[in-house]
């Protein structure tokens, strides 16, 4: 089995860099949502082990909420991607309001 080096590690990033550039703008906007979302699950996990836990609940509910909504936000993703042939019927409009009903 063949040794994996740093040469490959970065030819595989830069492969990746120029794949995620042909991606359109919409899918790229979904993207940074989801990002926010989970940096704001990740932020309130920070934030409770630094000064406890005291609401539960509140953690509780705020962390499950940042998870769903990336969750949910996807799912878009995938429904929006016109690459994707099982949806390609749907127009962006209905497939948002779903989205925007689940929410």
């Amino acid at each position: 089995m063949a040794r994996s080096t740093s040469k490959d590690a970065q030819a595989l990033f830069r492969s990746l860099i120029s794949a995620y550039a042909a991606t359109p703008t919409n899918l790229k906007i979904i993207d940074l949502y989801v990002m926010f979302a989970i940096s704001t699950a990740l932020i309130q996990v920070a934030y409770m082990a630094i000064v406890g836990s005291f609401p539960f609940n509140s953690f509780l509910s705020g962390l499950l909420s940042c998870i769903g909504t990336a969750v949910l936000a996807v799912c878009l993703r995938i429904q929006v991607n016109k690459e994707n042939k099982e949806f390609k019927d749907l127009p962006p409009s209905v497939l948002l309001l779903t989205l925007s009903s689940a929410i």
